[in-house]
């Protein structure tokens, strides 16, 4: 009897120690991560990531661990493989052809990078929460004047294709059609890869003659530069910025000589930003006889303004 209590009381020991030696962990754990800096979404405020400051960073290599935030903070930005970042750009609105209603895109949304490694870093100190500083703009028109935007031309240039060659004919017919009633408001950036998107079979897109590096090739999509350069030979004739065009490297006959806008998804983009003060809607015409035709329009009203800041 007796070596059966000591046993139960050997035991008894064993599981009060083990009690203890756990509580003690976890509070070294709780103690450790006194100056945890949790991030969070504003949208949920749910934790997207913990960043926990050693002591020897923060105290003895400081800017080791700002790099170290520098790097996670640009993670959060720009996303990864699997995971979209907070920093999107925008998706400009458009109107549908057929019902005459607004199909809506996404506001650019940028991530305040500098702001949120200042704040992360005060905390590293004392620990604590730190929601995303997330920056919203909206495009820059009224929804309730997009009915109008049709009303004037403010731009228009016409090229010409042979109608035969039907992979490259349709070519320019899709990507004609993607940026057809694409509204561009006052600030806007308008981005041809973006706006257009992959150019593969499964869109529709056919094999076509096309130059790369220099030389003819047959490849998926051939045929998209001519809707983008006559974009662009629509839309310099108006004051906005163009930010990104690049030429082809022959003469490519459609255009004048280094009149063209050549483009690649995932490489080379033309864009512009809509710097006039007003918003503008973008039409295209595509004839199956061998034209197309890209018209840059605004309401009645729009124009007048324009018309008075040129004046």
């Amino acid at each position: 009897m007796n070596k059966i209590l000591t046993k139960l009381s050997l035991l008894i020991f064993i599981f009060l120690m083990m009690i203890i030696v756990n509580n003690k962990i976890e509070a070294n754990a709780e103690e450790s991560n006194v100056n945890a800096v949790h991030i969070i979404d504003p949208n949920d405020n749910k934790v997207i990531t913990t960043i926990i400051p050693q002591p020897y960073h923060i105290e003895l290599d400081l800017p080791y661990f700002k790099s170290q935030v520098q790097l996670i903070v640009k993670k959060i930005a720009n996303g990864s493989a699997t995971k979209s970042g907070y920093s999107q750009k925008m998706i400009l609105d458009r109107i549908d052809p057929a019902t005459g209603t607004i199909i809506k895109g996404r506001p650019k949304m940028t991530l305040d990078e500098d702001s949120l490694i200042e704040k992360i870093m005060e905390l590293s100190f004392t620990g604590g929460k730190v929601y995303l500083p997330i920056k919203i703009s909206k495009s820059g028109y009224d929804e309730n004047e997009a009915v109008s935007l049709g009303e004037v031309v403010l731009a228009s240039y016409t090229t010409r294709f042979n109608p035969n060659r039907i992979g490259r004919s349709k070519n320019i017919e899709l990507s004609a059609t993607s940026i057809n009633n694409v509204i561009v408001g006052s600030g806007d950036i308008f981005s041809f890869n973006d706006t257009v998107g992959p150019r593969d079979i499964s869109a529709g897109y056919q094999e076509a003659p096309e130059f790369l590096q220099g030389k003819i090739v047959v490849g998926i999509g051939g045929g998209i530069c001519q809707t983008s350069s006559t974009l662009f030979n629509a839309i310099d004739q108006l004051e906005v910025k163009i930010l990104e065009r690049h030429r082809h490297t022959r003469d490519i006959g459609y255009v004048p000589k280094g009149r063209d806008a050549t483009v690649s998804f995932g490489g080379l983009d033309f864009s512009f930003q809509n710097t006039l003060g007003i918003p503008v809607l973008i039409k295209t015409y595509y004839s199956k006889y061998g034209s197309i035709t890209v018209q840059i329009r605004t309401s009645k009203e729009n124009e007048y303004m324009l018309r008075n800041l040129e004046d």
